[in-house]
């Protein structure tokens, strides 16, 4: 079963606290399987232009209300600190933001560790600062639905004036919701409390609605600070947008040259990740890929680290060990609850087959959109990409990266514990390239 139908399954709506006809529903509806939709960049000339625009785009925009219902598509809005100010939004409201979200992503390099190949000078236009005013997201479960939405998307556009057009991105995957690299995506989300859904099998407890809803009290027991004026910011969040090219051909390479057989190379890829191809987790299947078990979602989250202290089975240094480390044991420690994040990731490209090299990367765009929602957004990026990513002494691995999506300035190395000696796999090099980015909000 699908996460979407999933949730409608598991709704419960007697059990609802949060104000869900205030909140997009972008926030809480998961994408569908199979997916397709389109990023628009506009950035606003005029205030009052940019103003009427919105007006007319909030008609579009689903509130979380009837979030579980049937939908052919639907529209999500977020707003850049550039973009609140070309809108005219006061001073005082400008200043009542989080630092990093008037800076910009782009001014928050260092703390993001957006060096070298990943600096800002090397990202495409529509990412250069102040530039990205709005971004307007439309997923949609097949390509008639994304078209007739898009249509009455740019219809509103052009009875503004006042707002350019700067980019647009398609995007998309099949019933599979495979990665660039032909994982299966976007599988362990937060159990939030309040919004009525029931958790699955592994979620855990529930979390604090203010760790993701502006207003509501956070796993402190009080609202983190909130813009203002209070209509504004309640109910409301931030989002984390950054756009990756994958380097696909040259992961495979990578694997076909440290793994002989093609068994022996989905089994060092799926120790880099954390789970196999079809989504089937390591620490529950650690010898074979599961397709059934990859696709249950009452399964496939449901597991822990705490029978796996030695990496044996989920190396520390894997993608989603180190993303989502839950029960590890870590010499850092850290409140891993307030580090969940809600995830919207889209991926665009060809679907991931074996026989790419390096050679074919750059021949056609394949990447992914890193998306994700959370109250504490630039607080916790900034912390997983300072830390969990481009660093490993929180897991006594020194300066050892993520092997997925760190950037890797020289060739790296990956862990793999084993009994009796560790195995350590060289050449470790940056499989996906940053091509830009920003902080959002969305009201």
């Amino acid at each position: 079963m699908a996460l979407l139908p999933s949730l409608r399954k598991r709704f419960r709506r007697d059990r609802v606290k949060l104000q869900l006809d205030d909140i997009q529903g972008l926030i809480l509806r998961s994408r569908p399987e199979p997916y397709v939709g389109i990023h628009a960049m506009l950035h606003v000339d005029d205030a009052s232009g940019g103003r009427d625009l919105l007006g007319r785009l909030a008609e579009h925009v689903p509130s979380a209300e009837d979030w579980t219902n049937e939908m052919e598509s639907w529209v999500g809005v977020a707003i850049s600190h550039e973009g609140l100010k070309a809108l005219g939004l006061p001073e005082e409201s400008l200043s009542s933001f989080p630092l990093p979200f008037r800076q910009g992503m782009a001014a928050r390099a260092e703390m993001l560790r957006d060096f070298g190949e990943n600096a800002p000078e090397t990202w495409e236009e529509a990412f250069k600062p102040g530039t990205l005013h709005i971004a307007l997201t439309i997923f949609a479960a097949d390509e008639a639905a994304r078209d007739k939405a898009v249509g009455k998307a740019m219809a509103e556009l052009e009875r503004s004036s006042g707002v350019t057009l700067v980019a647009t991105h398609e995007f998309g995957a099949d019933e599979d919701a495979e990665n660039p690299f032909g994982f299966r995506d976007a599988i362990a989300q937060p159990n939030i409390a309040g919004s009525g859904v029931d958790p699955l099998p592994g979620d855990g407890p529930a979390i604090a609605a203010g760790e993701f809803i502006l207003g509501e009290n956070s796993e402190t027991g009080q609202p983190l600070g909130m813009p203002q004026p209070p209509d504004l910011g309640r109910n409301g969040t931030y989002v984390v947008l950054r756009k990756y090219n994958s380097r696909v051909g040259a992961f495979n390479d990578f694997l076909r040259e440290h793994a002989e057989s093609e068994e022996a190379q989905h089994l060092l890829a799926a120790k880099m990740v954390g789970r196999w191809r079809s989504g089937a987790p390591l620490i529950l299947s650690p010898d074979h890929d599961d397709e059934a078990l990859g696709a249950d979602p009452e399964r496939n989250n449901d597991f822990t680290f705490r029978d796996d202290p030695k990496g044996l089975l989920c190396p520390y240094s894997s993608h989603i060990r180190r993303l989502n480390p839950r029960d590890s044991s870590m010499t850092i420690l850290t409140d891993v609850n307030i580090k969940r994040i809600i995830r919207r990731p889209s991926t665009f490209g060809p679907k991931w087959t074996s026989d790419v090299t390096a050679a074919d990367d750059g021949k056609a765009a394949r990447g992914l959109f890193f998306i994700f929602i959370s109250a504490r957004a630039y607080d916790t990026i900034e912390f997983l990409q300072q830390e969990w990513i481009n660093r490993g002494n929180f897991i006594d691995l020194g300066e050892e990266l993520d092997p997925i999506v760190g950037l890797h300035e020289e060739p790296g190395t990956f862990t793999i514990p084993d009994e009796p000696a560790r195995r350590r796999v060289n050449g470790v090099t940056t499989f996906n390239r940053l091509r830009g980015g920003e902080y959002m909000f969305m009201p």
